[in-house]
């Protein structure tokens, strides 16, 4: 994989996880391309997960 695509997908998924941990909805996904919202959801999912497992409070 390029450094260039690996590095959108990898800021897509971060973008993701600190939209999961300031509590906003995954339907504020801003990408509409396949690959790199599947990277901002899966980060939003992690996000949840730490939240719901007390790493996070808010």
């Amino acid at each position: 994989m390029k450094r260039q695509k690996r590095d959108r997908l990898e800021r897509a998924h971060a973008q993701g996880f600190k939209a999961g941990v300031s509590g906003r909805s995954k339907e504020l996904c801003p990408y509409q391309n396949q690959d790199v919202r599947s990277q901002w959801l899966g980060g939003w999912r992690d996000a949840m997960e730490a939240r719901g497992g007390g790493l996070f409070r808010h």
